[in-house]
């Protein structure tokens, strides 16, 4: 018989517990289709003595899952802990020095320290595979990697994150505002106790850095993601996107632009996007993922299901044991580290779109004239306007424009002229329409 592919596994949550499940459950098959079987030598977790679900006696225990990296008795290490550093980069980078292969559901580490491990792996001839990181149980990664290798990506968009895809189509279907769909979201389990990362677009960030250095062969850049979250949309606003003929999703985005002196620039930009009924990413809903590529001879690929959970997610790293399993190693960015391309940010300045703004003002007379004259001073053309107030004398108004067409700057500077005015009771919110 095949010897086993041996495997360390390091973190036992959701996941984690998920993997020994599939393993476990589907082991005949994964062994035909791997060629040898999956055997899980060695776990590590926090809490020895947390039930799991799972039987866990077979296994050995390490208590310090750093040192898992040294054990002689295995070939791949699973990292599934989390945090873009201390003991899972530790760990990773102990994997691979001691020559073993790594595969990993870490979306900020690989977002923050993806180049030089994989440049490591590749010094060290093992194997880095990271496709639970993005989308959970999609295989956008390889499906970018292999299925659409032999096209030149023109862009790259999608629903990276299902908190908050959860949260705004929830808002959408029950006209419940942000902070009761967060609570509730939290109670489904779809929502953590702190959920900075998700609300604020960070988590979406990580994997979109990640997918657009693979959709365009450039460096990992996550310093020059532009992050926008979705805490300040309101009812309101979702309300007024679908009488405009349109829902709110949060949308990662990454194309390349050519810069003034000529040179290639990447940009990338997580944001609130309106997006239109009749756009395939308007269906998503719930805590659902969808990835959208433009290849030049593919045409647009959509992928979409399941982008977390413990069935998905273990899925995703099952499938990359296979892949090591079988001899198959790849290049986790489709090219050797050396070969990415260093690109700089693009100036969005001069990227032309249409914008949905939303402001919140004092109501009293001359605070629309003061918002479109700064839009005409700014060089902004208006194609509608809807201002909304309360019952109550002097209680705020929400006043939502929407732009034609034009370069982002001038929306800037609009915005700019109107920081210090008093009318303002709020920051306002700018959310683009995906075109």
């Amino acid at each position: 018989m095949t010897e086993p592919l041996r495997i360390a596994l390091a973190g036992l949550g959701t996941v984690g517990a998920g993997v020994i499940r599939l393993i476990d459950a589907n082991a005949a098959l994964i062994e035909r289709r791997a060629g040898r079987p999956l055997e899980i030598v060695a776990v590590s977790a926090r809490d020895r003595t947390k039930d799991r679900g799972v039987d866990l006696s077979r296994f050995a225990w390490e208590d310090d899952m750093t040192a898992m990296a040294s054990r002689e008795d295995i070939d791949v290490v699973v990292e599934l802990v989390g945090g873009s550093d201390g003991p899972a980069v530790t760990l990773a980078r102990n994997a691979i020095k001691a020559g073993k292969a790594l595969v990993t559901a870490n979306k900020a580490m690989i977002a923050h320290h993806g180049l030089s491990l994989v440049e490591q792996a590749e010094e060290r001839g093992t194997a880095v595979k990271f496709e639970a990181a993005v989308a959970g149980g999609i295989p956008v990664i390889k499906g970018l990697r292999e299925g659409a290798a032999a096209n030149a990506i023109e862009r790259i968009y999608g629903i990276l994150n299902g908190t908050c895809n959860y949260i705004l189509s929830t808002m959408e279907d029950t006209g419940r505002d942000f902070g009761e769909v967060l609570k509730e979201a939290q109670a489904h389990g779809y929502a953590e106790a702190d959920p900075t990362f998700d609300i604020e677009g960070v988590d979406a960030a990580h994997k979109l850095a990640i997918l657009a250095a693979i959709a365009f062969g450039a460096r990992i850049d996550f310093r020059s993601v532009e992050v926008q979250g979705i805490s300040r949309v309101r009812a309101a606003d979702i309300a007024q996107a679908a009488a405009l003929g349109y829902v709110i999703r949060l949308i990662g985005m990454a194309d390349t632009d050519l810069a003034k002196d000529g040179t290639c620039r990447l940009f990338q930009r997580v944001q609130p996007y309106l997006v239109p009924l009749d756009h395939p990413l308007a269906a998503v809903d719930g805590p659902t993922n969808a990835v959208v590529t433009e290849g030049n001879f593919s045409g647009r690929l959509l992928f979409q299901g399941a982008g977390a959970g413990d069935g998905p997610t273990a899925s995703a790293v099952v499938a990359d044991l296979i892949d090591i399993a079988r001899g198959d190693d790849g290049r986790p960015f489709s090219v050797p580290v050396g070969q990415l391309e260093n690109l700089g940010p693009a100036d969005v300045g001069h990227r032309t779109s249409r914008a949905y703004v939303r402001f919140a003002v004092a109501d009293r007379p001359g605070v629309l004239a003061e918002i479109t004259a700064a839009m005409r001073d700014a060089g902004v053309s208006i194609e509608s306007l809807i201002q909304k107030g309360q019952p109550e004398e002097g209680g705020e108004v929400l006043v939502a424009l929407v732009t034609h067409e034009g370069p982002e700057r001038c929306v800037s500077h609009a915005l700019q002229l109107l920081e210090s005015s008093p009318s303002l009771t709020e920051t306002p919110l700018v959310m683009h329409l995906l075109g």
